[in-house]
């Protein structure tokens, strides 16, 4: 139940309630057809890859039934949403599993309004079977006063990698000495494969909504469709100051983007990565407009740069309380061998936690001291950003940072949802190897 009608009293129920729930999950085996005749045996929600689209009211109590079909302990995670530590989904925070076929009903008071999702939220290590490199993820749309602009056709694109493996890719290719990473031997948007599955349908004159979500495990994406532009107007579900065009859209893992593209260049087109091995793999999709037929057809963007700061403002961003300096490294373990992570010089479990006081600001500085560039995410909470590589900014609001490689992001912090929150990198397997630790308040 959720007592009063606060966010702040959401609980996890007991299966015992009699009341119909607003929305259902079950986990359970998938067989996903993502080309002819190539089947991925994985796990997802409710028979589908992804899972349901679900749509709340900003601020009206839900309850989700979810039933755990699979032999192993399961957890959702509401990814960006400002819920009590105990329903957020992860069980650092104190989230109770779900065991091998039980069941729980959850409740929450949805906030804020925007594109987020949910997906698993444990950990895989070794197995690339697990957590978020299986189907487990969908979109979770609040739905605010606002609308987010003017529109004609609202499309949802997932993005996903299938077939993951662990292995190096030195400067001669495959099988170099050198860390395992994960690589993918193909690619999706929603459940399929580039040239596999309907196309989206568009006009001549329409104005189509995008949002977008990279579900992959560990990979980023850029994104092109030949002779159009986004107009991002979002970004991780929340409005930018300074909605710009652009050719090309970077997202790291669990990044989302809105984008208004004005259908005016009539023909049939891929939407796909620039990057032709993942294209070629199957990341992308046919944009077909209606009276028009042939081969999908594919030209390199002329412009590929990506800089979040184009989408911020100029206000001044109000000095913090405290600056909170956060160093990632990472740790050679050997030649074919995982690396481990470290924030400030410790991997999880001896990570420090990051102590904060309720209502106050705080400048958060990820400094990326790797050769890797890293989708920070924080859960229960939003920040602001305040400087991208040297470059100020501001009125960017996300939940998950790409810090690059070498670089430092820094972002402003209101410390407004006590209780413990769990900060990772997004990759899965960074996350699962030690580059965790969480905010904790002290009052």
């Amino acid at each position: 139940m959720v007592a009063g009608g606060t966010a702040a009293q959401a609980i996890a129920a007991a299966d015992t309630n009699p009341a119909p729930a607003d929305f259902t999950l079950r986990i359970a085996p998938v067989e996903l057809e993502i080309a002819p005749h190539k089947i991925i045996k994985t796990v997802g929600y409710n028979g589908a890859v992804p899972g349901p689209v679900l749509r709340m009211q900003e601020g009206k109590p839900v309850a989700v039934d979810v039933f755990n079909d699979t032999a192993t302990a399961e957890i959702v995670h509401w990814h960006g949403l400002f819920i009590p530590p105990e329903v957020d989904g992860a069980m650092e925070e104190g989230t109770p599993m779900l065991p091998p076929h039980g069941h729980r009903r959850i409740e929450f008071v949805p906030r804020p309004s925007g594109t987020r999702w949910y997906h698993s939220h444990i950990s895989a290590g070794r197995n690339l079977h697990r957590a978020t490199y299986t189907g487990q993820f969908g979109f979770l749309i609040i739905e605010g006063k606002d609308n987010p602009g003017q529109y004609d056709q609202e499309i949802l694109l997932a993005l996903h990698g299938w077939d993951p493996y662990l292995g190096t890719m030195g400067v001669g290719g495959e099988g170099d000495e050198g860390s395992l990473e994960v690589h993918y031997n193909s690619f999706t948007v929603n459940g399929h494969s580039l040239g596999a599955g309907e196309p989206v349908r568009v006009k001549e004159g329409q104005r189509v909504l995008f949002r977008i979500l990279n579900a992959n495990a560990t990979q980023f994406h850029r994104l092109a469709l030949p002779g159009h532009r986004f107009t991002v107007i979002a970004m991780d579900g929340n409005p930018v100051p300074s909605p710009r065009a652009v050719e090309v859209l970077e997202m790291g893992p669990a990044e989302r983007i809105d984008a208004i593209v004005e259908m005016n260049r009539p023909g049939v087109w891929i939407l796909g990565d620039t990057a032709a091995l993942a294209r070629n793999a199957g990341m992308g999709m046919v944009v077909e407009y209606a009276g028009r037929n042939g081969e999908p057809q594919w030209q390199p963007p002329s412009d590929d740069s990506w800089d979040y700061t184009v989408f911020g403002g100029s206000a001044a961003v109000p000095e913090p309380d405290a600056r909170v300096p956060l160093v990632f490294r990472n740790k050679w373990a050997g030649n074919r061998w995982v690396d481990h992570w470290t924030i400030n010089g410790k991997e999880f479990p001896k990570t420090d936690p990051i102590l904060v006081r309720r209502n106050r600001r705080y400048r958060l500085i990820f400094d990326n001291q790797s050769d890797d560039t890293h989708p920070i995410h924080l859960h229960r909470h939003s920040f602001e950003l305040v400087k991208v590589a040297g470059k100020p900014t501001s009125g960017v609001i996300k939940d998950t940072v790409a810090v690059p490689s070498r670089k430092q992001v820094e972002v402003q912090l209101l410390a407004d949802n006590p209780g413990p929150s769990l900060f990772h990198c997004h990759m899965q397997l960074h996350m699962d190897y030690g580059f965790m630790t969480l905010l904790r308040y002290e009052d």
